[in-house]
């Protein structure tokens, strides 16, 4: 942390992991339908286009979109498991914000009795 930045307690990162999960997913959903879309495009073509036509150019085209879903499809899998990241880690911060919480109030607790007595 920079020294000229407040410091941030953990509830002030949660918002921020959980924005970036969001953001995360709706990426991710967009990537999958795009690979959905893309798997009917590549069908079609190979359909449409005669197999004796399916060379030279043409079918290194058709090999390279494949290429291109399935990189695609990676992505998308890629961002299922950043999502399972942040996931796991904002349920990590919360249980310390609770954590945290009942030691402030144990810690209150025990300064207000020994200055009862």
């Amino acid at each position: 942390m920079h020294p000229s930045q407040p410091s941030r307690s953990t509830s002030d990162y949660t918002p921020t992991l959980e924005r970036a999960r969001e953001k995360n997913e709706a990426v991710k959903e967009s990537v999958e339908q795009s690979a959905q879309e893309l798997v009917v495009i590549n069908a079609v073509l190979k359909q449409e286009i005669p197999a004796d036509a399916q060379t030279g150019e043409l079918a290194q085209a058709l090999e390279k979109s494949d290429a291109i879903e399935e990189r695609i499809q990676e992505s998308a899998d890629d961002l299922a498991e950043v999502n399972q990241a942040l996931e796991q880690e904002i349920g990590e911060r919360a249980e310390l914000e609770r954590e945290l919480a009942r030691t402030k109030a144990a810690l209150k607790e025990a300064v207000d009795d020994s200055q009862k007595t």
